[in-house]
Formats: structure tokens, C-alpha cells, sequence
């Protein structure tokens, strides 16, 4: 039996120094974005910051090889979801391996890529780069994909415009051309409070916001039921979700307010706006007006809470073609999940995602990426180094 291809030492080492930062969403990554930026300093990197509002956290831009002419991004986020609450076997923080698997928070979500980047790239870069390689690692992608936006921005205004970029989120080394958009918001429902006995002369803000959610689920069954589809996503139609409410605070008391989150996520092909502007032309026409007999000033305040943009890269796209040839996976996917690839997009950068691990073991206890996605993620990048060495990407 051949034996399989073991990872490198280096790249275990790297994952293991990337796990032990808890680089929470919540908590500041300046203390990895300092290591990253150590790490490339011998590589005569140039390295470009961009900080959040507080300077708590920052964007890391670093091109390896030619200045001043377009090259390939390899993009990943530094931050992590949290750990409260979940019952780890293991130190999430930690790097553990067992049974051919390497446990620890964001070894799947995604500093599995990051860490064989850092391994594979400055190798590479040692050898000559006639095209350069961008290296791009933000902050707050998972609370919204913030940071990204500061550091497209900043490219941007500095007149840097990368030939193509490949996002190294998990899909099991298969090259993914398109993902669902996402919009999230919050409803706020003003009522009118009186006692529970007198409630015909209040306004139950929650039993509004009862019948607003319950428009929402009808939507999300129309689309269910009815389309339109895109079967070559795993969730084939685009899905509406309600997440949270609060309100009420005695049953004897008619309720003043009541608060719900909720989400479109969108085919590509799906317009979000329309689906904001059904749901709002139900709230002012079939609800807010028997409200607002009682009291005037009642009714529903919507607030965007957070925005991403559907990708959708062309089958037969350049970095599609590449991102295939590099995996040795002639199939292309698309995917329900979200993720910074999609702002590159309408930065005018073509993009794919790519890298290792499942996402079906993001934000979960017991997080782990395999020993032999790690292999496949190294081959790929090794490959994409001889094709910028020899200046052919």
C-alpha cells in the first residue's frame, strides 16, 4: 500500500503558534497581525496595516515578489468565533492531533489555510517571483466581514488592483465559484403598554412583531416551495430566518416593545431588496395601521445589522480554470455559507474559494481539520508558487 504524504513540520508548527492566539471576534488580533508581520519582515514583504475605528484590531496586506504589477491574493480571516459554552475535549487553544485529525479552534475556520500558506509561500518566494502574491489577512470576518472592507478600501485608494484572488475558507479543497449573499436585520416593535386587563387600549408590541415573523416564515416557504432554485447549492433556494426575540416583561402588562433579528440569504440571482421591500410594504399596509389607531406613534423601525454580497464567479473564469488545475478537481461547487470572497468580487478582483477542511466543523466543540487536507492545501500552494516563479499564473 502507498503510504500517504505526511504534512510538513513547519506547517504544524505554524498551525499550533496561530491556535494559541484567541483571536476571538470580540478580542483584539493585533498580537497575530504583529507575528504575521515578523514572520514576512525576512522576506523584504511589503506590508500594508489597516485598523479598525479603536486600533484594537487591524487588517494585514503584505506582496511578496514584483512591485507595482497585479498578482494573485491569498486571502484568510484572523478572527475566530468564541468557545463559551461548548464542551471541548480538548484545549481549544491547543493544538491537539489524534486519529489523523488536528483539534483546536479555527483549525478548519481557517487558520488551517493560513498556517500552510506561511509555510508553502515564502519558500517560494525565495526562488524568484516573476508575478508577486498578495498575502491578505483580515479581522472581523466573522461578525459581518468588516475588516475587508477597510483593507479593499485601502488597496483601492492606493491603486492596487490584484489580477485574482483565492480565499481559503473550507470546502475540502474544491474550488467553489459562487456563494449566497446575506443581509441581516433588526425590527424594533414600538407598542403602547397598559395593564393586561385594559389591553384593547394598548398595543402589543409583541404579538405585532409575532405577526411580522410569522409573514417572514411564509416567505421563507414560498421560496421553499416555489423557488426560484439554483440545485447546484447544497440549500437550493434562497432561505429566510428569523434568530432572536425579545419582549414583554409581565404577563400582566401589554407589552411596549419587542425586538427580532432577522436574515435573507440570497441565490446570487435573488435581489435582497426586493425581498426587504415585500416584507416592509406587509409591515405599513397589513399591520402598523390597526396599531396605529391605538397610538400613532407605533409601528416597526428596521436597521441593517450587516451585508454581504453573493458571489458568483464564471465557470469559465480564468482563476476557475486555475483554482482546478491546482486542486487536480475538475468539479466546481457552490456553497450557502458566506464569506469574503464576495467583496473582492465587486472590488473587481475574479475570486474563488478554495482550502482545507469541512465547514461542517466550524464553530463546533471539537473543531479539527485532517492531516490529509492540510497535504492537498500545501500541493496546491506549491503548485501555484511554480506557476509564479516561472511567471505563468
Amino acid at each position: 500500500m502507498k503510504q500517504q504524504a505526511a504534512a510538513s513540520a513547519e506547517t504544524l508548527a505554524l498551525l499550533k503558534t496561530l491556535i494559541a492566539f484567541p483571536t476571538v471576534s470580540r478580542d483584539s488580533n493585533l498580537e497575530l497581525i504583529d507575528y504575521l508581520r515578523e514572520y514576512l519582515r525576512p522576506l523584504d514583504a511589503d506590508c500594508r496595516l489597516t485598523y479598525d475605528r479603536d486600533r484594537r484590531k487591524a487588517n494585514l496586506f503584505a506582496t511578496l515578489g514584483p512591485r507595482g504589477e497585479p498578482g494573485i491574493v491569498l486571502s484568510g480571516h484572523t478572527d475566530v468565533v468564541p468557545v463559551d459554552g461548548q464542551d471541548w475535549a480538548t484545549d481549544p487553544f491547543v493544538l491537539t492531533e489524534r486519529d489523523g485529525k488536528l483539534y483546536g479552534r479555527g483549525t478548519s475556520d481557517m487558520k488551517g489555510f493560513i498556517a500552510c500558506v506561511l509555510a508553502v509561500i515564502p519558500g517560494v518566494a525565495k526562488k524568484g517571483l516573476r508575478t508577486p502574491v498578495h498575502l491578505a489577512f483580515s479581522y472581523d470576518e466573522e461578525v459581518g466581514c468588516l475588516g475587508v472592507r477597510g483593507l479593499l478600501s485601502d488597496l483601492q485608494q492606493a491603486g492596487i488592483r490584484p489580477r485574482s484572488c483565492i480565499v481559503g475558507e473550507p470546502t475540502e479543497m474544491r474550488p467553489v465559484i459562487a456563494h449566497k449573499g446575506k443581509q441581516s436585520y433588526r425590527c424594533t416593535v414600538r407598542g403602547l403598554a397598559s395593564h393586561s386587563a385594559y389591553a384593547p387600549f394598548g398595543v402589543n408590541a409583541v404579538e405585532a412583531a409575532a405577526e411580522a415573523v410569522a409573514f417572514l416564515k411564509q416567505m421563507a416557504r414560498r421560496h421553499r416551495d416555489r423557488g426560484p432554485y439554483d440545485r447546484g447549492f447544497d440549500v437550493a433556494y434562497t432561505t429566510v430566518h428569523t434568530g432572536v426575540i425579545n419582549g414583554g416583561t409581565a404577563l400582566n402588562i401589554v407589552p411596549h416593545e419587542c425586538v427580532f433579528d432577522f436574515e435573507f440569504r440570497n441565490l446570487p440571482g435573488d435581489d435582497p431588496q426586493a425581498l426587504l421591500h415585500e416584507f416592509e410594504q406587509h409591515l405599513r399596509t397589513m399591520i402598523e395601521p390597526e396599531m396605529q389607531t391605538v397610538d400613532p406613534r407605533s409601528g416597526f423601525t428596521l436597521v441593517k445589522m450587516s451585508e454581504m454580497p453573493a458571489l458568483n464567479t464564471a465557470p469559465e473564469a480564468g482563476i476557475t480554470a486555475l483554482a482546478q488545475e491546482l486542486s487536480g478537481n475538475g468539479d466546481i461547487a457552490k456553497v450557502s455559507f458566506g464569506t469574503e470572497a464576495a467583496h473582492f468580487q465587486v472590488a473587481g478582483v475574479p475570486t474563488i474559494v478554495c482550502g482545507p477542511g469541512s465547514i461542517r466543523e466550524a464553530h463546533k466543540p471539537d473543531e479539527f481539520v485532517t492531516l490529509a487536507q492540510i497535504v492537498q492545501c500545501e500541493d496546491f500552494l506549491r503548485r501555484l508558487g511554480t506557476r509564479l516563479v516561472t511567471g505563468n499564473p
